[in-house]
C-alpha cells in the first residue's frame, strides 16, 4: 500500500519555515526588535554602560564594526544630542540613523589614512564589537579575532585623546593574554568583561580598557 502523503497547510508550511528562519531567535532577539534596534547585541553594550560607564553626555564615539548599527543607535542616546557617533563598516547601514550619527562604509584598515585620523582624532571613546567570518576551527577564529582587535587598538591609540576609553570584542584564544597586556600597558584600568546576553556557546569576551595613558 502507497504511504499517504500529508497535505501541508499554509499555517503548517509557515511553522515549518519559521522553525529554520528563526533558530537563533531568543527573548532578546524579540525585545531588540520591539525596541526598535537590528540586532540583540545592544544589550551587550547596554550591560557594559551600566557596569563600566564609558559613555557620558556629549562624548564623541567611534564605533568600529558597526552594522547593523544597534551599538550606534544605544550610544547616540546615551551621548545625546550634545554628543556625536561615528560608526565605520564593511557593510552599508541600512537602517535610519538620528542627526548625530554618521556612518562610513568603509574598510577599517581606511582608518590608517591620516586624514581620517586627523580628522577624528581627539575621541572620547571607540568601541569595537568586530567579529571575523568565522570558519567552525576555534585556533584560526581566535587568531582572526586578534588581528582585528590590534587594529582596533591601533585606531585607538590614534583617535582617542588622553583619559579615553576603549571597548572591545575579541575571541579566547591563545593570544588573548597578550592582548590583554598590551591593553593594560596602555591604559590606567583594564577589566575583562563576559555580559549575560553574549550567547552560551560564545567564545567571545570583552576588553573594557579606561583612561587611555
Amino acid at each position: 500500500m502507497a504511504a499517504k502523503k500529508t497535505k501541508l497547510t499554509g499555517k503548517n508550511k509557515a511553522r515549518k519555515g519559521a522553525g529554520k528562519k528563526n533558530q537563533w531567535e531568543d527573548h532578546l532577539t524579540r525585545r531588540a526588535r520591539s525596541e526598535n534596534y537590528p540586532a540583540r547585541s545592544v544589550y551587550k553594550l547596554e550591560e557594559i554602560q551600566k557596569k563600566f560607564k564609558v559613555l557620558k553626555p556629549a562624548d564623541t564615539v567611534l564605533d568600529l564594526g558597526c552594522a547593523p548599527g544597534s551599538w550606534m543607535l544605544y550610544a547616540a542616546r546615551q551621548v545625546g544630542v550634545k554628543g556625536t557617533v561615528f560608526g565605520i563598516d564593511l557593510k552599508e547601514i541600512e537602517i535610519k540613523l538620528p542627526p548625530n550619527v554618521h556612518a562610513l562604509q568603509d574598510n577599517i584598515l581606511g582608518l590608517e589614512n591620516e586624514s581620517f585620523i586627523a580628522d577624528h582624532a581627539g575621541l572620547d571613546v571607540v568601541l569595537s564589537d568586530m567579529a571575523p567570518a568565522t570558519t567552525g576551527r576555534k585556533d584560526v577564529d581566535a587568531a582572526r579575532s586578534y588581528d582585528l582587535c590590534c587594529m582596533a587598538l591601533a585606531t585607538a591609540e590614534k583617535c582617542l585623546r588622553p583619559s579615553g576609553h576603549f571597548v572591545c570584542k575579541i575571541f579566547q584564544g591563545n593570544e588573548f593574554t597578550t592582548f590583554q597586556k598590551t591593553v593594560k600597558n596602555k591604559f590606567k584600568e583594564c577589566k575583562i568583561f563576559k555580559p549575560e546576553s553574549c550567547r552560551k556557546q560564545s567564545k567571545e569576551i570583552y576588553i573594557i580598557a579606561k583612561f587611555k595613558k
